[in-house]
């Protein structure tokens, strides 16, 4: 039986790939994440992997893992889109300390940054929840 870490989309999706891969490295570059971050984020070990993706989206396989950060990662930069209408409120917010117990003081990206698809999902759902859909 595959995880479902394994299962990996039909081969025409290719489109679909290479658009989450182009937008997430926009939201990348406007949050000023270096590769090791944008590395974490997606949940990839691999360098050259990264590097491949970054050249050449479409050449991607993105695993159900890599979807559902991908996911959690955009509606994050919604969310922040809505919540702070000034792009650099917005894109600064991940860097800044926060007091909500969520974050003790630390960053959302210095939450989001431990590696786990559950730390996205949490940065995620308090957003939407300031935001009022949770």
């Amino acid at each position: 039986m595959l995880s479902t870490a394994q299962v990996q989309l039909p081969a025409d999706s290719a489109m679909v790939a290479g658009a989450a891969l182009r937008t997430f490295f926009n939201i990348a570059d406007v949050w000023r994440l270096n590769v090791e971050q944008a590395m974490v984020l997606l949940g990839l070990d691999s360098r050259s992997t990264y590097f491949k993706w970054k050249k050449n989206p479409e050449t991607a396989s993105l695993n159900t893992d890599k979807l559902e950060r991908l996911s959690y990662i955009f509606g994050i930069y919604k969310a922040l889109q809505i919540l702070l209408p000034k792009p650099e409120a917005a894109d600064g917010w991940l860097h800044k300390p926060n007091q909500a117990a969520l974050f003790s003081g630390q960053t959302a990206l210095q939450r989001m940054l431990s590696g786990r698809v559950a730390d996205l999902y949490v940065v995620r759902q308090y957003l939407d929840a300031q935001c009022g859909w949770a």
